[in-house]
């Protein structure tokens, strides 16, 4: 009878414990990150370190020599008479100049009018009584990835957007806004077409080769086989993810959710008049983009890629979600006037204000670090490390992508750590035989798996925003107890890819071997 009850309460114990060590990982990762300050505050405390960094680095005397430049790197004393003007009077321009500040703004302006219409909860409503349950995930990750094509609107428009279809499908909405933030940040290295980064980085890593082969040109394709393989695999890999790991663990949500009743005749033929003016609005944008002579080509050049209309992509977003808000909202009774648009510019506003007050610190706390040169010297620092290790053929690259996504861990910028890293690690591995397009590759790997879990990625506290409109307690620890899995299974699986197409020697994009001649 003893055992019998020892058993029962044996048997007991071990059933309210069933959930996974992994969840439970997570959720202490998550515990203990939220317990961290507010994130305003964290990137107020961030400030403060960097600047006492910079007088504790700059009195040791620690320095770095740019490999592009040959210019010696010294670390800025911001605690000096020229670094306290600087962050007296820079305090405004930081945040002003911060790039996520203006795009999110400006987007909102377009977005709040298709929002306030009913547009974008009718467009749901409509896409969540059609759209089959088991591909929205996969669609959200693909639609991630495919964002690259305008710059940074992913994480302006389709991450909240993730939310959203989630909610009206009675899921998790925070899991649609780790598919999504898995798609566009953490897929940063892959897309299905030629993105806005590609010219930028084949135009560092050309710079670079030129310094052993001053002949070698390097178009915006060379990865692009690559690119879309992994553009694949990342759909693949962040769907299940999402759907064994991120979701299970989040559990059910307790928040209310959107109420997607049957889609009124009216909301149909609002919804029909919007599309036809996306449409004739799309034929313009072709009709100043696609001809030799465009108006919004470069008019140097004649070239898409840097033009007016690529620098100038979130108004065009802008344009694409204003119009059709008000043809949606004179169709369905939502806006009567001009008040009305004005209206919901403004409600749409007042949703960013605690992101705005982000901002401001997280502004400086960025600013002071590049100020500082502290990014610049650890991003040296850690590329002379690998340079040390003397590894060749797959070890080489692998350690190469480690190091990589280590060092994004501390400076966001692509472009800013391919600028500095290029200059060692293209010649350095075109001596040893292979073409650059491959260090290119493995850059992007490593530069793309760890963007959703370092709060040095630009728009990062606008994914904690995000987050706090579904769970208020959501900080820091939230997001990246959320999005590591994303992190280590895609390592390891875009390890494994790279591994694959070394074997087999496969080309990486257009004129772009592995190796060279």
């Amino acid at each position: 009878m003893d055992k019998l009850l020892f058993k029962k309460i044996f048997k007991g114990k071990k059933k309210t414990n069933k959930r996974p060590v992994s969840l439970r990982f997570l959720d202490g990762i998550e515990r203990v990150g939220n317990k961290l300050p507010h994130p305003a505050t964290l990137f107020a405390l961030c400030a403060f370190a960097t600047v006492i960094f910079s007088f504790i680095i700059n009195k040791l005397g620690i320095t770095a020599t740019h490999p592009g430049t040959g210019k010696e790197i010294t670390i800025i004393n911001l605690l000096s008479g020229d670094g306290l003007r600087y962050m007296f009077s820079s305090a405004t321009d930081n945040f002003i100049k911060f790039p996520p500040l203006g795009i999110v703004i400006v987007a909102m302006i377009g977005i709040g009018v298709a929002e306030g219409s009913g547009l974008i909860t009718a467009a749901i409503k409509h896409m969540v009584t059609a759209a089959p349950k088991r591909l929205v995930t996969a669609a959200i990750v693909a639609a991630g990835i495919l964002s690259h094509l305008a710059s940074s609107v992913g994480y302006v428009v389709l991450i909240p957007l993730g939310a959203l279809v989630f909610a009206g499908f009675k899921r998790h909405p925070l899991a649609g806004l780790a598919a999504a933030f898995c798609g566009v940040s953490a897929g940063f290295g892959a897309n299905f077409l030629i993105g806005s980064v590609d010219p930028i980085l084949a135009g560092l890593s050309e710079s670079a080769a030129n310094i052993i082969d001053p002949a070698m040109k390097l178009t915006p394709a060379i990865n692009i086989y690559f690119m879309i393989a992994s553009a694949f695999m990342i759909t693949i890999i962040g769907t299940w993810v999402t759907e064994k790991f991120v979701e299970p663990r989040l559990g059910e949500y307790h928040g209310e959710f959107e109420s997607f009743k049957e889609v009124k005749p009216q909301e149909i033929k609002g919804l029909r008049w919007a599309g036809i003016s996306i449409l004739l609005t799309i034929i313009l944008f072709l009709f100043l983009t696609v001809p030799e002579n465009a108006l919004l080509r470069n008019p140097e050049t004649n070239s898409l890629l840097k033009s007016p209309f690529m620098s100038g992509l979130i108004t065009a977003i802008l344009i694409l979600f204003f119009i059709p808000g008000i043809v949606y909202g004179i169709i369905a009774g939502t806006i009567k006037n001009d008040k009305d648009v004005v209206k919901h510019m403004v409600e749409s506003m007042k949703n960013l204000s605690s992101y705005i007050i982000l901002v401001f610190f997280a502004a400086q706390f960025v600013y002071y670090f590049k100020e500082s040169n502290i990014g610049v010297l650890i991003a040296i620092k850690g590329a002379e490390m690998l340079k040390t290790v003397g590894f060749t053929g797959i070890g080489l690259f692998v350690a190469f992508v480690i190091v990589s996504a280590f060092i994004n861990m501390f400076m966001g910028s692509a472009s800013a750590k391919w600028a500095i890293m290029a200059p060692i690690f293209v010649p350095m591995f075109m001596i040893l035989g292979y073409h650059p397009a491959l260090t290119q590759v493995a850059f992007r790997i490593g530069d793309s798996v760890t963007n959703v879990i370092t709060p040095m990625m630009s728009y990062f506290a606008l994914i904690v925003a995000f987050a706090q409109k579904y769970d208020k307690k959501a900080g820091i620890g939230t997001i990246i107890a959320t999005m590591l899995p994303y992190t280590v299974f895609l390592t390891i699986a875009w390890i494994i890819l790279l591994m694959i197409w070394m074997t087999f020697s496969l080309p990486l994009g257009i004129d772009a071997p592995l190796h060279l001649p």
